[in-house]
């Protein structure tokens, strides 16, 4: 997958369209990653212990890889990632500056 947790991403498609967030949860198997403050869904919850009195809570869905890219950190746009192998490790970049995602 191009992001990973932590990454801070632009939605390109969807009801989200233009939403900014960070990768809060990547799902790999799934190709799905949670974005903070993106894809807010209800859900109905049942009184339990923990939460005595239940309702309806917003929370973030997953959402496709496809569907998000990166935030070039020099620029803020969005931007594609590549690889270089930098020390004998794989560091990402973007595309549009050149500069390392990976700290």
């Amino acid at each position: 997958m191009h992001v990973k947790k932590g990454d801070n991403v632009m939605v390109i498609s969807g009801k989200d369209k233009g939403k900014q967030g960070k990768v809060l949860e990547a799902y790999p198997k799934k190709d799905r990653v949670l974005v903070e403050g993106v894809n807010v869904v209800k859900k109905h919850s049942k009184p339990t212990q923990t939460n005595t009195q239940g309702g309806i809570v917003s929370q973030e869905a997953p959402i496709h890889v496809s569907n998000v890219m990166l935030i070039d950190p020099k620029s803020g746009e969005p931007t594609r990632v590549g690889s270089k192998i930098v020390d004998g490790k794989r560091v990402r970049i973007a595309k549009k500056s050149g500069e390392s995602l990976d700290k």
